[in-house]
């Protein structure tokens, strides 16, 4: 399952360094697939459309930071334990029931974001 940040966040900022896949943004920011990934050029994502990597997607929070949930890995591969819920000083960083992974799925995410160039 991905993490999202709740209603509570007050908006500090302290979990988007922490996230090892740049899925962290502050409210009304705009977003791209390739930040912080290896993703370039056209991007074929889950439901079968493609995007270019670098193209601006539409803020998911106006609001408050957001976490894309198709770039978030729960920071399996990386750490022991999400790092955006380590650090928040609200605890606002929870689990989100709309995305359940396996940790195998979670891998597997985390390679497609970080595939190296062969």
């Amino acid at each position: 399952m991905a993490i999202m940040i709740t209603d509570e966040c007050i908006n500090c900022g302290a979990c988007e360094p922490e996230c090892p896949n740049t899925a962290i943004y502050e409210g009304g920011a705009k977003w791209t697939w390739g930040g912080g990934t290896s993703l370039t050029g056209e991007v074929k994502i889950d439901g079968g459309d493609v995007v270019d990597a670098k193209a601006a997607q539409t803020p998911i929070s106006e609001e408050f930071y957001y976490i894309v949930s198709d770039k978030c890995t729960e920071c399996v591969g990386f750490h022991e334990e999400p790092q955006c819920a380590a650090v928040c000083p609200v605890d606002c960083c929870v689990d989100d029931p709309d995305y359940r992974e396996t940790e195998e799925e979670l891998l597997a995410k985390k390679q497609w974001l970080h595939a190296e160039a062969s």
